[in-house]
C-alpha cells in the first residue's frame, strides 16, 4: 500500500521502519509547510496517510487528506476540542478517519479494564480515584490524550465525579484529579488508583517503547481504506490483525 507520513519525529520514523518491514511503500514524508509545497504531488499518490505531527497542524493535515480523498489515521493528540469540526468536514468530503489517544492494543485493553473497574467502584463510595500519567519531556500536551480518555471513562461510570482537573494537589469528588509528569525518555505510563482508609487498588499500563503505538497505527492504516467512515481506535483495536 502507498502511504504518506505526516510528521517525521520519533514516531514517524518508527512507523516508516515498520511499513518498510511489511513491504509497504512510503510515497511521501511531510514534516513542515515547506514539505507540503514540494511534496504535494507525491502526497496525492498515497492510498492512506498516517499523522503523528503536532496538535497545531493536525487538523489542517486532516483537511488536506479529506480534500484529496486520502483516508487518514491520526495519532496526534491535543486537537480533540475540534473533533466536531473535523467530523463534519470528513463527512462533507466522504472521507475516512481513524483517530485515537493511544494506538497500542495493550493500552486499549487497559482502557476497557478501566471502564470495568469503574463500574464496580461506582457504589464503593469509600474509595477516591486518581489518574496519573508519565511521559517523556518532549511531549507537548498534558495531560496525555490517553489520560483524558481514561478520565472520561471514569466520569461516565462513577456518579460522584462530575469533572476531571489537571492538578498536582489532592482533590475530592466531584472533582477527579489527573496528574501529569514529564521525565526523561519515558514512552508512557498510565495508572488508575482507587484509595480508601482500608486499602488501595491500582491498575497500570507501562509502554516499553514507542513500537506498540507505531504498530497499531500501521495496522489501522492497512485496514482503513477498505472500511470507509470515522472510527475511534479504541472501538476497532481488537478487530485488527497483526
Amino acid at each position: 500500500m502507498k502511504v504518506a507520513l505526516l510528521g517525521y519525529g520519533k514516531m514517524g520514523k518508527m512507523i516508516e521502519q515498520i511499513l518498510l518491514e511489511r513491504d509497504q511503500q512510503v510515497v511521501a514524508v511531510i514534516d513542515n509547510e515547506s514539505d507540503w509545497q514540494t511534496k504535494f504531488a507525491d502526497f496525492q499518490k498515497a492510498e492512506v496517510a498516517i499523522d503523528f505531527s503536532m496538535p497545531t497542524v493536525a487538523v489542517s493535515n486532516m483537511i488536506r487528506c479529506f480534500e484529496n480523498h486520502i483516508p487518514v489515521v491520526v495519532g496526534t493528540t491535543g486537537w480533540l476540542d475540534r473533533l466536531d469540526e473535523v467530523r463534519t468536514l470528513c463527512e462533507q468530503h466522504q472521507g475516512s478517519l481513524v483517530y485515537g489517544s493511544n494506538f497500542s492494543v495493550g493500552a486499549n485493553l487497559f482502557m476497557q479494564l478501566n471502564k470495568l473497574l469503574a463500574d464496580m467502584m461506582n457504589e464503593q463510595t469509600q474509595y477516591e480515584a486518581l489518574v496519573e500519567e508519565t511521559h517523556h519531556t518532549a511531549k507537548k500536551d498534558a495531560p496525555s490524550g490517553t489520560a483524558i480518555t481514561l478520565a472520561k471513562g471514569l466520569l461516565e461510570r462513577v456518579g460522584r465525579y462530575q469533572e476531571w482537573q489537571l492538578t498536582q494537589e489532592s482533590t475530592q469528588a466531584p472533582v477527579l484529579p489527573v496528574k501529569a509528569y514529564r521525565i526523561g525518555e519515558v514512552p508512557g505510563i498510565h495508572k488508575i488508583s482507587w484509595k480508601s482508609e482500608e486499602d488501595d487498588i491500582e491498575i497500570v499500563h507501562s509502554a516499553h517503547s514507542r513500537k506498540g503505538f507505531a504498530a497499531g497505527a500501521v495496522r489501522a492504516a492497512l485496514w482503513l481504506p477498505t472500511h470507509p467512515g470515522i472510527f475511534e481506535f479504541q472501538n476497532i483495536a481488537l478487530q485488527l490483525t497483526k
